[in-house]
């Protein structure tokens, strides 16, 4: 046997077009949940510029919507922002296992952490190639962001006159495009039983915690469960960072 130099097969047009197409798809399903944020938002006393704001730098679902949550129920804005910023740390956990995938450096990898979110991070761990992976998360992330603000600033305007988004199925269709990316991954038994147990625990917590908390107390259960069983997931591409030294593979 010989060592040669790892070198990664070249991202061809086809395949960058089915990942793109695919991250355009979630940022629409995802994005237009936007507006029910907007309308929320400005209902619970926001103005449009604040609540675009907080679109534009926030950027991350579970965060806003429990911020204005605590807003709306008579709490005091600081609250509300370290409720946003617990249940943020779970991208935390997502840059931990994108960093050596995208292998960006510098203010790349500063740049990309503005669009690390559930959607961004799901359509990059799947791919085999660090460039298959970037354009999944670019794609995705990028399409999230513009659509999630334009939706943001259309609810805002629009305000109450909306009624209430979940009549028109809108938190479905997230829920829906997440658990089809996910899907994949669910065909190792460690997997399904993280999946059926984080289920479980984020069904109890609905009723008696704040919007967000649930996703929060479900992704410590598969934190817990990857630490406990020592043994790597089958449906996952290795990184580069699991090849043998020297970045070389062995023939």
């Amino acid at each position: 046997m010989t060592d040669v130099p790892y070198s990664e097969p070249a991202l061809d047009r086809i395949e960058r077009s089915a990942i793109i197409r695919d991250g355009i798809a979630v940022g629409v399903a995802t994005g237009a949940y936007g507006i029910s944020f907007g309308a929320i938002s400005v209902a619970a006393g926001l103005t449009i510029v604040q609540t675009c704001a907080l679109s534009l730098l926030v950027f991350t679902g579970a965060s806003q919507f429990a911020l204005v949550g605590v807003i709306a129920s008579g709490g005091a804005p600081l609250s509300g922002a370290l409720t946003g910023l617990l249940l943020g740390t779970r991208n935390t956990l997502y840059g931990l296992r994108l960093a050596p995938l995208l292998a960006w450096r510098g203010w790349r990898r500063a740049a990309a952490a503005q669009i690390l979110i559930d959607e961004s991070t799901a359509m990059s761990v799947n791919r085999e190639t660090t460039e298959a992976a970037r354009v999944g998360f670019l794609s995705t992330g990028l399409a999230v962001f513009a659509l999630w603000n334009l939706a943001t600033l259309g609810g805002a305007i629009a305000g109450e006159a909306l009624g209430d988004p979940r009549t028109y199925g809108l938190d479905a269709a997230v829920g829906g495009a997440f658990l089809a990316l996910l899907w994949p991954r669910l065909k190792d038994h460690r997997n399904q039983v993280c999946a059926v147990l984080g289920v479980v625990v984020a069904l109890s917590l609905v009723p008696a915690t704040p919007a967000g908390v649930p996703v929060l107390a479900a992704a410590i259960v598969a934190l817990v469960i990857g630490t406990f069983t020592h043994s790597a997931d089958p449906t996952e591409i290795p990184s580069r960072d699991d090849l043998p030294s020297g970045g070389e593979r062995h023939s």
